[in-house]
């Protein structure tokens, strides 16, 4: 699977940098180290950093899930589901001098392929901070499946399925 040049495979080193972004690009949905590790963990291949300059300048977390379910913020995923439904984008965070390049494009582009090579055939997000406009671009729609509680994720917050053809 490619992996365009500025998107590289996130190590357990490159956390502390992680967090520092999130911090910056999520300052009111703070997530603890461990629990990004823990995504890293369980599934690597969904876990890319973004380098500008050298220097890590965002990253894109993803893992399969249940379709019409979102993980709580801040709180352990425990195994992932045998029999997913979706690919989840759990989130693309970029410092903003790394936005406006395509970034966030190429890496749902991965995530796409991830799925495809699990035989998923949808992938979801929860969009914040009022980029279901960007995430509508990428072909993805809202959807509002009965019961899924958003609100750790903002007020804005809106879940999004891409059906994968």
């Amino acid at each position: 699977m490619e992996i365009t040049a500025e998107w590289h495979p996130l190590g357990a080193g490159d956390l502390d940098e992680l967090c520092r972004i999130a911090a910056f690009a999520h300052p009111n949905l703070p997530e603890r180290v461990e629990v990004f590790a823990e995504k890293l963990r369980l599934f690597p291949e969904g876990c890319l950093k973004f380098l500008s300059g050298g220097r890590m300048a965002g990253y894109g977390l993803s893992h399969p899930w249940a379709l019409n379910a979102a993980p709580k913020l801040d709180a352990f995923l425990g195994p992932l589901p045998e029999a997913p439904g979706c690919l989840y984008i759990h989130d693309v965070a970029l410092l903003p001098a790394a936005r406006g390049r395509g970034a966030a494009h190429a890496f749902a582009r991965h995530a796409e392929a991830l799925a495809r090579d699990r035989g998923l055939r949808r992938l979801a997000l929860v969009s914040v901070y009022g980029t279901a406009r960007l995430w509508a671009r990428m072909g993805f729609k809202a959807a509002r499946p009965a019961g899924l509680d958003l609100a750790g994720y903002g007020t804005d917050a809106e879940y999004m399925v891409k059906e994968l053809v």
